[in-house]
């Protein structure tokens, strides 16, 4: 007779994926996370889910545009965490340099470049950098959960989302 020993419940879901180097490898790591957030449980038009998805949009765009070494991909891994309460979202390039925040200058307001990070800053509740095992960086921003009920979300101004 054999022994069942239960399993502990999986507390972090994870999604990883690599992706060409391109526009459209970029795309489609977005649309991959939308569709992931949703099964996980993220309801699409809630502040979580359009700011998720936006940063994930942004975090692949810089890979293309700037972390991109030819012949080499991307990497997108994203993390629900039920116990901790997070999302986190890590992209990683093969590219050696880091990335750079540049601020909105007064002497070039329509300027187009630059604010990519700065929107990651500020809609993500935590964000930065960290080498990766071989050549590159990973950039990662996470996101808090904060529950009203099983399967209900509540945006951080305390509304239900």
């Amino acid at each position: 007779m054999t022994i069942r020993h239960p399993q502990p419940p999986v507390t972090v879901r994870t999604f990883v994926q690599r992706f060409s180097a391109t526009r459209r490898g970029a795309r489609l790591a977005r649309l991959l996370a939308s569709h992931q957030f949703t099964v996980w449980g993220v309801p699409r038009g809630t502040d979580l889910f359009d700011a998720a998805t936006l940063v994930v949009a942004e975090l692949t765009s810089n890979a293309v545009l700037h972390g991109r070494v030819p012949g080499r991909d991307f990497e997108l891994v994203l993390a629900y965490d039920d116990t901790g309460g997070t999302v986190r979202i890590e992209v990683s390039d093969t590219h050696p340099s880091r990335p750079v925040s540049l601020a909105r200058t007064a002497s070039d307001p329509e300027e187009e470049r630059g604010r990519g990070l700065l929107l990651v800053a500020a809609l993500a509740a935590r964000w930065g950098v960290r080498e990766r095992r071989g050549p590159g960086k990973t950039v990662w921003a996470e996101f808090d959960l904060v529950t009203t009920a099983p399967g209900g979300l509540r945006d951080p101004d305390g509304t239900a989302g």
